[in-house]
């Protein structure tokens, strides 16, 4: 799947790559999504929204919607994002209440990572698949 191919919500919404979603996003909604990208994953160097897993945003009055994935369906760090997004989303002016669903289509991959993601895991020293500027690693005794 491309970074631009998206899957479909429930409502038939359309996810397209996370950072086009935010570059669009104006007034509450793009404070959420400044929000979101202030949480970092648990297991990696990297913001929730630059890891590609925040799929969409909904604004409706003072009541947010968001939908994200996981990595992988087993992630043990599930509760943990969940509600680290719900805190940052609450903490955002002009919103009440934060649902945050958890989503399984389209499936997360690799090149769901926006570029500042793949650049933040690369200064880490972590490849990314499919990434020509990833470090080389070198192996020594």
């Amino acid at each position: 799947m491309s970074a631009d191919a998206g899957g479909e919500s429930a409502a038939g919404e359309q996810y397209p790559h996370a950072e086009a979603k935010l570059d669009a996003a104006t007034g509450v909604e793009r404070r959420v999504w400044e929000a979101l990208r202030t949480v970092e994953d648990p297991e990696l160097p990297v913001s929730i929204v630059d890891l590609g897993i925040v799929y969409a945003v909904r604004v409706d009055g003072d009541d947010v919607e968001v939908d994200l994935t996981l990595t992988y369906s087993g992630c043990p760090a599930r509760d943990l994002i969940v509600a680290d997004a719900g805190a940052a989303i609450r903490e955002v002016d002009a919103v009440d209440d934060a649902d945050v669903r958890v989503v399984y289509s389209p499936t997360w991959g690799y090149d769901m990572i926006t570029p500042t993601g793949r650049r933040e895991l690369n200064e880490w020293g972590m490849a990314v698949p499919g990434d020509a500027e990833a470090p080389d690693p070198e192996c020594r005794p």
